[in-house]
């Protein structure tokens, strides 16, 4: 399965895709910039196990939270420092209850295979957070069900059961999926994440390897907060912002819980630094940024942003030949490879070979510049002007970003 981002197909590459050149920024943004079937240069992994005919794995974990008989919405609490059932061994037999597998299963189309029809793909873990009435809500990563085409979730006690997906986001590497509340004893609560400090001691809980060492329980502090690390999705390049720990994320953790001394919810595992001499470096998705995006998805089914509808190539990927008329100072930005006929970027006048530098006054030095504005400071229906340059001369064009689930 593709471990990281799908169908978003606003933004895409053009036809056939220009070889990327290095970027200017730097060794180390090129060092965490490419996740891409798992990997980032051999060093960033996402936390899921993926299966191919030889047994290939990669790494997955889990989140999860109280359960609640209003609106299946998930709710964000004070975190607390202290245990709440008096030693860590109480709180954590209590909140791996809460934790889930989960199975991927897709379509073999290896003619090859001994193995046919819908095959286990990959694994990784999953957190209850949420029971209403007959329905239980399990939070993973987006990477754990991608391309699915069933899903079991395997419980504490040993039963199985058939998931269904609620929601899922490629750029946030989030998802929720629903299973029947009859298998559901124990959910997890998410607590505010943004009062954790370095050197707080947490604990990480998922399945590593798989089903057959469910529910490891690995012990360490927050190394950092409000890390940003920028990410190679296949709904295009994303920065993500993460918690630092080095409590041990491996393979099969993905979409698993990372919690701290009382228990709570705070970060939901996704990737680490797995480059030879490398130790300690894994990272979870905070649980303030993941609470919205989960109600969005139980209430929409679906995160809908901001749609200008165009598809783009980065500066360093452009031919000298369509930059020649450019004044000397523009050294950046990114040029429209096509206008999806009907979307706002058409109405507005938007031209294929546009290079946009700007937005609303932002510089663009990238596609990724653009989308992270429009997603974090704009919205369906809001009018944003857009500095490009069309045959070498300076434009400002207007445009009506329209709305859409996917991608720019």
């Amino acid at each position: 399965m593709s471990d990281f981002y799908q169908d978003y197909p606003q933004i895409q590459q053009p036809q056939p895709e220009p070889e990327k050149k290095p970027g200017k920024s730097g060794k180390m943004k090129s060092f965490l910039s490419t996740i891409s079937a798992g990997v980032i240069g051999s060093a960033l992994t996402l936390a899921a196990v993926n299966y191919t005919d030889i047994g290939t794995n990669l790494d997955k974990q889990g989140s999860t939270q109280a359960e609640s008989s209003g609106s299946p919405a998930a709710n964000l609490v004070p975190a607390s420092t202290a245990s709440q059932t008096g030693s860590v061994a109480d709180m954590v037999e209590k909140a791996s209850k809460a934790i889930v597998g989960i199975v991927n299963f897709q379509q073999n189309n290896n003619p090859f295979s001994d193995a046919q029809g819908i095959v286990e793909r990959g694994s990784g873990s999953g957190v209850l957070f949420k029971k209403d009435g007959n329905t239980a809500y399990i939070v993973t990563n987006n990477h754990v069900i991608e391309d699915a085409e069933k899903l079991e979730v395997s419980f504490f006690d040993g039963e199985k059961a058939k998931a269904e997906v609620v929601g899922a986001d490629a750029l946030t590497d989030l998802a929720v999926i629903k299973v029947d509340a009859k298998y559901v004893s124990q959910t997890l609560e998410f607590a505010d994440s943004s009062s954790l400090r370095p050197g707080d001691e947490v604990f990480a809980i998922g399945n590593p390897l798989g089903q057959d060492l469910s529910r490891t329980v690995t012990r360490g502090i927050v190394s950092a907060i409000n890390r940003s690390i920028d990410v190679n999705t296949s709904a295009g390049e994303w920065k993500l912002d993460v918690i630092q720990t080095d409590a041990a994320i491996n393979p099969g953790n993905s979409g698993g819980a990372l919690i701290n001394t009382a228990g709570q919810l705070i970060g939901i595992n996704s990737l680490k630094i797995s480059e030879s001499g490398v130790e300690g470096l894994g990272f979870a998705i905070p649980s303030n940024n993941v609470v919205p995006i989960v109600n969005e998805m139980i209430k929409n089914g679906k995160v809908e942003r901001p749609y200008l509808g165009v598809s783009l190539a980065d500066f360093e990927e452009i031919h000298p030949a369509f930059l020649q008329d450019l004044p000397k100072e523009v050294d950046s930005g990114t040029m429209v490879t096509f206008v999806q006929p009907g979307s706002g970027a058409d109405k507005a006048g938007v031209q294929k070979q546009d290079l946009i530098v700007a937005i609303n006054g932002k510089k663009v030095e990238n596609s990724a510049d653009l989308r992270r504005y429009m997603y974090s400071s704009a919205k369906a229906g809001d009018k944003v002007k857009l500095k490009i340059y069309r045959n070498g001369k300076e434009r400002t064009i207007e445009v009506t970003l329209s709305g859409n689930s996917v991608t720019s």
